[in-house]
């Protein structure tokens, strides 16, 4: 997986990305959309293999989660703009599995679970898998994960953020 940084990262740029006046509470919960999905690690400590529906990397991780997710979020906390909330949500939470199949290890991810267990991983896998518990984040590992990361999340996002500002400002110049 990747860490709890990188996801966050992406959740940040998906809502910034949109221009709306009120995304203090979009913001927090498109951050911890991309983040949710890895609670399936729990799955361990009852015994759940990886391989299971349950497993990591699995349901949580699927696209049908993450619409579900979205629509339970718009229709609780979305005030306003419910169209806006559940593609923003959709896009924080799916983009957890995207980056996990983006990843140097693991098994894959489930992303049509339950309709097909089945576990993929994308051809490119620049991203550096993060380890399974907080001792082990703070290695050499652990740092080794966010310099990845850092080449392959944060510097595509501020990217892209960057060029949207770019593009704004030229076109409010005409």
């Amino acid at each position: 997986m990747a860490s709890i940084f990188g996801h966050g990262v992406v959740g940040y740029g998906i809502t910034k990305l949109i221009d709306n006046n009120d995304l203090k509470w979009l913001l927090l919960a498109a951050v911890f959309s991309t983040i949710l999905p890895d609670l399936d690690v729990l799955a361990f400590h009852f015994g759940i293999p990886y391989e299971h529906a349950l497993g990591h990397r699995g349901f949580t991780h699927s696209i049908l989660f993450a619409f579900i997710w979205s629509l339970f979020l718009m229709l609780t906390l979305g005030r306003k703009n419910k169209t806006i909330w559940i593609f923003v949500i959709f896009l924080s939470t799916l983009s957890h599995g995207l980056l996990d199949a983006m990843t140097t290890g693991g098994k894959g991810v489930g992303f049509f679970i339950p309709f097909d267990n089945s576990r993929y991983f994308f051809p490119c896998r620049p991203i550096k898998v993060s380890p399974i518990g907080v001792e082990r984040f703070f290695s050499e590992w652990g740092l080794k994960v966010l310099f990845s990361e850092f080449k392959y999340i944060v510097v595509p996002v501020f990217l892209i953020l960057a060029a949207r500002k770019l593009l704004r400002n030229h076109l409010s110049k005409k």
